[in-house]
């Protein structure tokens, strides 16, 4: 019945605008046919006021005093101008026949209404079948990956062998949820994955609906915020009603914190358009019947931020943690994006995962696509670990530029620096082996001092953020030792060594004279940003002693990394003259350089 009267409110419409055409389109008026004598007597009369001449097939058209239209044929030999222009006959002069000009008013009087009704029949045929455009701002952008198109599974994942087996369990409902019914278990309705970006919470979310076989629907969180009220909330109805149209059905909602920040934090009160799309969100999740077998899977870079009522069991259930890969997890990962490419049997991928500590999933593909495209820049049949340790300083530090000029002393200073970081990360206990040295400028630095862990660590000792600060002030101190000046070559090992001061002091209870206490709580009120996320709870008296232990510790540092080159400053010049000869030095032959001047020394003592 509905789509009867549908049809019938067209049809009017139809009609109306048929109506006002033939309003708006004036009527063609009845034009009386005269022979050439009649029309040269009304003209010497001086009853003709204006006439059109169709040059082109002899007529004309004339237009009386008293409103009358006449027309007439003429000669071509007839000299109608002549006659026009002596009784002074306003005249207007046509080119083209007159048979076209009357096809063209053919045209806009009868076949104008046609195409104006066709186009309203076009877009009425459109909104009957689902497909018009300008009225579906509420409905979901959604991308929905079908069980015919490629899939993505577990075996595309590696890395993260725990958080897959928490999903597994997903996979498994989705299959055959009565195991789970039978034994009155509820599969989680949310699962929340958070971690740091490009650690595979996209690629995570594609491999579940891959391996359970079910509609996929990929949708941002900015997808659904427009500058229409009601409009994102409306996205939200839709895409979980096209969910449960598919059941058993997978919702994937990248970047939710666009869309679910904590409510009553923006400077817009409570009533905002991205508050009741939360609003609505809420409320979808919350109804959610289990046995309707959707899922809704999020991903956010920043959990911190979401509102609580998000978080509770009910919405996101589970809250999976997707964080950096250890050793093993970057060697499966290297195996996952080395697969299909001509790679080098000599490449030891365990070699090339100890190499890449804090690396992320997307770090390690960006990487291996590096070491590719330097293989083919190369010319070479396959990758080569000469590629591959060089894209691993390209991601860390930029591609070289050996095209800077750079004069001899600047050179040198820059060898001085960088030999400074290396020789007292080498002799201090509690630092990193020295990977590479090298005063190529590479990036935005002129040279760099590469050290690496021999294994992941997730805990920091006092004694190894006192080493770090030294090697972060040695390049200073070796400059000033050679050549009794600074540059300001060293403005980000400061930075670095400032910021790891003051951790010290307000986060990690390091300092002595503060004791284990932090200072600085951080704010609730996460759209202040990040300018304000500390707020000094501490008086002036305290902030004085703060600073004091943050200069204290610094310059312990400094001392250190002094006393350390003065006693090795032969070693310090031996390698900085070595390193402008040949610019680079591995960490084998750093280790080897010193051992013989190690063993140099020791035969100059005997004798």
């Amino acid at each position: 019945m509905k789509r009867y009267i549908n049809l019938l409110v067209w049809f009017l419409v139809i009609v109306a605008i048929v109506v006002l055409f033939q309003f708006l389109i004036p009527k063609q008026e009845t034009i009386k046919k005269l022979t050439l004598n009649q029309f040269v007597t009304a003209v010497e009369q001086k009853k003709v006021k204006e006439v059109k001449v169709f040059d082109a097939d002899s007529t004309l058209e004339a237009t009386l005093k008293n409103g009358t239209k006449v027309e007439a044929n003429y000669p071509q030999t007839y000299l109608i101008a002549d006659l026009l222009l002596k009784n002074k006959v306003k005249t207007t002069i046509e080119r083209t026949p007159a048979w076209v000009s009357n096809l063209v008013s053919a045209i806009l009087y009868i076949i104008g209404p046609l195409i104006l009704v066709g186009i309203v029949l076009f877009f009425m045929m459109r909104q009957m079948q689902g497909g018009n455009k300008v009225l579906s701002f509420g409905k979901s952008k959604a991308k929905m990956i079908g069980k015919d198109q490629p899939k993505t599974t577990f075996a595309d994942v590696a890395g993260m062998d725990e958080v897959i087996e928490e999903m597994e369990e997903i996979r498994e409902f989705l299959a055959n949820p009565k195991k789970f019914q039978a034994l009155g278990a509820k599969i989680p309705k949310g699962i929340l994955l958070y971690g740091p970006p490009g650690t595979g919470k996209t690629l995570l979310a594609r491999a579940i609906a891959g391996e359970a076989n079910v509609p996929f629907f990929h949708i941002s969180g900015s997808d659904f915020v427009e500058m229409f009220v009601g409009v994102g909330a409306s996205r939200v109805r839709d895409l979980f009603e096209q969910a449960k149209a598919n059941a058993p059905a997978i919702i994937f909602v990248d970047e939710i914190d666009a869309v679910g920040r904590h409510r009553g934090a923006g400077l817009g009160g409570g009533h905002d358009e991205r508050e009741q799309t939360l609003n609505q969100l809420l409320v979808e999740m919350d109804g959610f019947d289990p046995r309707i077998g959707v899922i809704l899977i999020a991903a956010t870079n920043r959990p911190d931020i979401l509102d609580p009522a998000l978080l509770r069991p009910g919405r996101f259930d589970r809250q999976v943690v997707t964080d950096r890969p250890d050793l093993r997890g970057r060697e499966a990962i290297l195996k996952v994006h080395i697969r299909g490419k001509p790679v080098s049997k000599k490449i030891d991928l365990a070699v090339l995962a100890r190499s890449t500590p804090g690396f992320t999933g997307a770090d390690l593909a960006n990487m291996v696509n590096e070491g590719a495209l330097l293989a083919a820049r190369h010319n070479k049949k396959e990758i080569d670990t000469a590629e591959m340790q060089e894209a691993i300083e390209r991601v860390i530090a930029g591609p070289e530029r050996r095209t800077r000029l750079i004069s001899d002393r600047e050179k040198l200073i820059i060898a001085y620096h960088e030999t400074g970081h290396a020789l007292v990360a080498h002799n201090l206990p509690y630092t990193d082996p020295v990977h590479k040295i090298s005063i190529i400028p590479r990036g935005q630095a002129l040279g760099y001092t590469m050290t690496l862990p021999t294994e992941d660590r997730y805990l920091v000792t006092k004694s190894e953020l006192h080493n770090k600060l030294a090697q972060l002030l040695a390049g200073r101190a070796a400059e000033q030792m050679i050549f009794n000046e600074v540059t300001t070559g060293a403005h980000n090992d400061l930075e670095r060594a400032t910021k790891i001061a003051r951790q010290m002091v307000t986060e990690y209870g390091m300092s002595d004279a503060l004791g284990p206490m932090t200072l600085g709580q951080k704010q609730d009120q996460v759209f202040l940003g990040r300018d304000f996320a500390a707020n000094p709870d501490y008086s002036d008296r305290v902030a004085f002693e703060i600073d004091q232990e943050i200069r204290r510790i610094i310059d312990d540092s400094y001392k250190e990394a002094e006393k350390t080159l003065r006693e090795h400053r032969d070693k310090l010049e031996m390698i900085a003259k070595k390193l402008i000869d040949v610019e680079t030095l591995d960490g084998k032959a750093l280790v080897k350089a010193l051992g013989k001047a190690d063993s140099e020394a020791a035969s100059k003592e005997k004798d």
